[in-house]
């Protein structure tokens, strides 16, 4: 293995990724280094390099944090695994990590943010957390398709458990984009009966030929139709008028409106997306329908295995929701991602790794 790595880094608000060689990094006693098979392009990523959400590292940066690579320097035991890195990364001590919420640990680390990320050749992260990919994973898909396992699969399958979704529950997923799909195809795994909302024929019917049970396309629509589109449908699924498990994933203020306004009698709503705008809602229907609002930041390494699984006995396929292109199509991959020019989620691939 050569002693040089590349990145591409974020040197300032909306410009282009510069490519940057440099010396492979050192490794600490926590350590390994992982040669990077693919890293996915996330709304995050977005928010960091176009809307002015700032990095905890100051800039330049690489950002990217839905990685999977293969370990190739640090302990004996790692050496040659191939690995799935979380998106936030815990110390594994403090009070909120034993306390079963590792994936909010106030020292968590996280790739693309805290320190450099996945748009590189190789990455240096503590192994602690690292997820093992089982050889039956890889005997069905290549490595860096798995990397969306890190984010776009991982994040909502955590706040679906989170949600308490119970088979035969009405699922609402508001978005079914790069993360909102995994999403409803999760809910459905688990017993839900699922109805996608968005604004993109082409991503319901996506989802509809994977199995989501009804699908609604809410453009041009105004709040009132959508609520009774909605019952109506809840109606035909045969699915309770109550604890409606409504899940907004869309990151925007009309999707976060929505999302609000379908809550009824025990409902829960779920926020997965993010936006830096400000959505104006009445919180006492919180308390007039008994109903639950719930954030969630990423996923707690103990799920990744459970994720895994899924894959495994090809409960979950994740073939039809993801696009590669090559890393050094970065900025051209961004500028279309940030104008909604694809439909699925985007995985940048290393075309010139040092080996």
């Amino acid at each position: 293995m050569e002693n040089k790595m590349y990145s591409w880094q974020m040197t300032a608000l909306d410009a282009d990724f510069q490519l940057v060689e440099s010396p492979l990094p050192e490794l600490g006693d926590n350590e390994a280094l992982i040669k990077i098979a693919g890293c996915g392009v996330c709304h995050t990523d977005l928010s960091f390099w176009h809307y002015g959400v700032k990095t905890k590292k100051e800039l330049p940066l690489t950002l990217g944090h839905e990685i999977s690579g293969e370990v190739v320097a640090g302990p004996a035991e790692w050496l040659g695994k191939k690995v799935i890195i979380p998106a936030v990364l815990p110390c594994g001590t403090c009070e909120l990590c034993k306390k079963g919420r590792s994936n909010i640990c106030q020292n968590q680390l996280m790739p693309g943010n805290d320190f450099h990320g996945g748009f590189a050749s190789h990455i240096k992260v503590p192994y602690q957390f690292l997820c093992p990919v089982p050889q039956e994973v890889l005997d069905k898909y290549p490595l860096e398709k798995l990397s969306v396992v890190a984010d776009a699969i991982s994040t909502p399958y955590q706040v679906i458990k989170k949600s308490e979704l119970e088979e035969g529950d009405f699922a609402i997923i508001v978005g079914v984009g790069g993360v909102g799909i995994y999403a409803a195809l999760i809910a459905g795994i688990m017993g839900a009966k699922v109805l996608a909302l968005d604004i993109s024929a082409e991503k319901l019917e996506i989802a509809r030929q994977n199995g989501v049970s009804a699908t609604l396309n809410i453009k041009d629509m105004d709040m009132k139709s959508i609520k009774e589109n909605v019952r109506s449908i809840a109606k035909e699924l045969g699915v309770s008028r109550f604890g409606w498990k409504i899940f907004e994933i869309s990151g925007t203020k009309a999707g976060q409106d929505l999302a609000f306004n379908l809550i009824t009698f025990t409902s829960t709503l779920s926020i997965v997306g993010f936006t830096m705008e400000k959505p104006e809602v009445r919180l006492s229907n919180l308390m007039a329908f008994d109903a639950k609002l719930i954030g969630t930041w990423g996923c707690k390494p103990e799920l990744y295995p459970e994720v895994l699984d899924l894959i495994a006995k090809d409960k979950l396929i994740i073939d039809s929701f993801i696009e590669t292109f090559p890393l050094s199509k970065i900025n051209e991959v961004f500028k279309n991602t940030l104008e909604h020019k694809y439909k699925k989620r985007s995985v940048l691939v290393p075309d010139f790794n040092t080996q």
